[in-house]
């Protein structure tokens, strides 16, 4: 590693690496504050979500930023065959493209636009983009790897978490 700055031989792979795993991990707290904040002791948590969602896409955003600029150098032509010849970059574009109605949308104003009900579907494309942001991660690693396995497990244990909650509101 390059003493002089930390990032190692690659300074452009780190940068893009770190972002988008502080993307995946910041996306993951902000699913679990929901079944959190059904915790008395945690209740207030749920003030925190909007916040964590967006810094989430911040990351994204960055991650993104980093892959077109440092990587690609806004080659759109590479970019594009970039998209469509590796599988994992097309999982990770429409994980963002997922992403990014939900930070438009993510104010009071948007709320009251769209309505409750028709802003709370829309914002349930957090849930796609929990699945495939670990998908991404896992085909981008090529061979078995820990880590990426690791994140896509906590998607699903807390996307059964959801279900179950689900499931138990309209049991009742």
């Amino acid at each position: 590693m390059n003493e002089a700055n930390g990032l190692g031989f690659n300074p452009q792979e780190m940068t893009h690496h770190t972002t988008g795993d502080w993307a995946l991990r910041i996306l993951l707290i902000t699913l679990c504050i929901s079944p959190l904040s059904r915790w008395r002791p945690l209740r207030n948590l749920i003030v925190y979500r909007r916040m964590t969602g967006l810094w989430s896409f911040a990351y994204v955003a960055l991650h993104i930023l980093s892959y077109l600029w440092l990587e690609k150098f806004f080659d759109w032509s590479e970019i594009g065959g970039d998209i469509v010849k590796r599988p994992y970059i097309t999982v990770g574009m429409i994980t963002f493209i997922a992403l990014v109605p939900l930070a438009v949308t993510s104010t009071r104003r948007w709320i009251k636009r769209l309505g409750a009900a028709r802003w709370q579907s829309l914002h349930r494309l957090i849930y796609l983009a929990a699945l495939l942001a670990p998908l991404h991660f896992i085909m981008m690693r090529k061979g078995w790897q820990l880590e990426p396995r690791i994140y896509a497990i906590i998607a699903l244990g807390l996307m059964a978490v959801r279900l179950l909650i689900t499931l138990r509101k309209y049991s009742r």
